[in-house]
C-alpha cells in the first residue's frame, strides 16, 4: 500500500474549544476564522465567488486507540443508540478527518471568514473545496 500524506494547508481559529464542557453548540451559528499558510495563499484566488465551502480537517486530538473505535454513541451520549462510525459524526474513526459545509462571509488576504465550522480552535485544515 502507497504510504499517503497529508499537509495542513491552514489552522481552524475558532471559540469552539476542545476544553468547552457541556452541550455540543450550534454549529450553524459559530463563527470562525481559517488562516491559510502563505505558500497555500493562491489558492484562493476567486473564493469569494462562493457562498459556501466544503472544509476538510484533520481531528488532531484523536489517540490512536480511538482511530480503532467502529462504534459510538453519537455525541457521546450514551442515550443515543450505538451507531457505526460510518454512519456518524464522530472524530473518533480510522481516519479522522472531518466535513463541513460552511457558509462564506468574506475573505480577506489569506484568512477566510466563516459560518458553521464545527472543528475546534487550532484544528489543522487540510483542504477546501466549492459545494
Amino acid at each position: 500500500m502507497n504510504k499517503l500524506i497529508l499537509k495542513p494547508i491552514g489552522t481552524v481559529h475558532s471559540p469552539y474549544k476542545k476544553e468547552t464542557k457541556g452541550d455540543y453548540p450550534e454549529r450553524n451559528m459559530i463563527e470562525a476564522r481559517i488562516e491559510i499558510f502563505p505558500e497555500f495563499s493562491d489558492g484562493l484566488y476567486k473564493i469569494s465567488e462562493f457562498s459556501e465551502l466544503w472544509i476538510l480537517f484533520w481531528f488532531s486530538g484523536i489517540e490512536e486507540k480511538e482511530r480503532a473505535t467502529l462504534k459510538v454513541h453519537p455525541r457521546r451520549n450514551e442515550n443515543n443508540p450505538m451507531r457505526g462510525v460510518f454512519s456518524s459524526r464522530s472524530p473518533a474513526r480510522p481516519n479522522p478527518i472531518g466535513l463541513t459545509k460552511v457558509t462564506l462571509l468574506k475573505v480577506e488576504n489569506n484568512i477566510i471568514f466563516v459560518r458553521g465550522l464545527d472543528a475546534y480552535d487550532r484544528t489543522p485544515v487540510i483542504d477546501i473545496k466549492e459545494v
